[in-house]
């Protein structure tokens, strides 16, 4: 399949206004600080932008404006989501060799315990006699979760975007969830997270899942944070094979940030599914099968 210029073009134009919206720029002014008085020394480094008429221009790092803080977000905001978005991800097997860079990422990120992971990388093999393959495997933000119908305390919630959160201030730890999900992939705190003693101060938030307390249930988040900021989940990022695709699918569009394809054509044209269709919770997590491998399944042996 060819990448889509139009879908590349409309969503990194979606992007870039997003991100000036968010520095608190009008779409009308340069989304970097042009040379003059008092501008920096000219690095030599030149960075690819989309301007805001759509063409592809060069600008010198040292020229662009760091984008400000987020704003403060409401639990109430965290709990209605980014209005207008409907956001799905695509992992292609082919291309997953088990480097675990996604994973090791994610609990860095989001400071977890040692022993816990919300990220797993999964050896799959459909039959004795069929290939083995490495499943890369997140939280599946179902559009009819489990998990958010057995919470006795509306600590685990879904967002108008599609995405399923937890608010560990609301969480009792009955583990009701983890034993509604049917794709295990939800963990419980038994321990207090490894995190530094200001972040375990900090109020916690549902967006960054910072920090985690012990005695409740954790999972991934889609990392809405950088979502808030146009910036892919950690572990799209991470992955230096592109197996992992982020975006949105009322846009129908979905990028790795390497490549970026129409969602529709992408599922149709390399017979995408979702894990345990039969259920009826349709997952906003769908796979591409692993054809045409780019590793050989051993090779991922070596990183176990």
């Amino acid at each position: 399949m060819e990448t889509n210029n139009t879908s590349r073009k409309e969503f990194l134009t979606s992007l870039v206004a997003s991100g000036l919206a968010l520095a608190g720029c009008s779409t009308k002014k340069n989304p970097f600080q042009p040379a003059g008085a008092g501008a920096p020394a000219a690095s030599g480094e030149k960075v690819k932008l989309l301007s805001v008429d759509g063409d592809i221009i060069e600008v010198d790092r040292a020229y662009l404006k760091p984008i400000p803080e987020m704003p403060f977000v409401s639990n109430l905001e965290e709990r209605k989501g980014i209005p207008g978005k409907k956001f799905v991800m695509v992992i292609d097997l082919a291309r997953c060799k088990n480097l675990k860079k996604c994973e090791i990422v994610c609990n860095k990120m989001h400071h977890l315990h040692s022993g816990v992971s919300w990220l797993k990388i999964y050896p799959m093999q459909a039959g004795e006699h069929t290939a083995p393959y490495w499943q890369p495997t997140t939280c599946m933000h179902c559009d009819h979760p489990p998990c958010v119908k057995v919470c006795p305390v509306d600590a685990t919630f879904k967002r108008q975007d599609g995405i399923v959160l937890i608010d560990a201030n609301r969480c009792v730890g009955c583990r009701f969830c983890m034993a509604a999900c049917p794709y295990s992939i939800r963990v419980f705190n038994w321990e207090n997270p490894d995190i530094p003693e200001e972040l375990c101060e900090q109020e916690y938030s549902c967006e960054t899942s910072i920090p985690q307390k012990k005695g409740t249930v954790g999972k991934c988040d889609f990392c809405p944070d950088l979502i808030r900021k146009s910036e892919l989940p950690h572990c799209v990022t991470a992955c230096p094979n592109g197996t992992f695709y982020f975006g949105d699918l009322n846009e129908d569009v979905v990028t790795n940030g390497a490549e970026t394809f129409r969602f529709s054509d992408l599922i149709r044209d390399k017979a995408g599914y979702q894990l345990m269709e039969d259920l009826g919770t349709h997952p906003s997590v769908y796979f591409l099968p692993p054809v045409n491998r780019n590793f050989s399944f051993e090779n991922g042996l070596e990183n176990e």
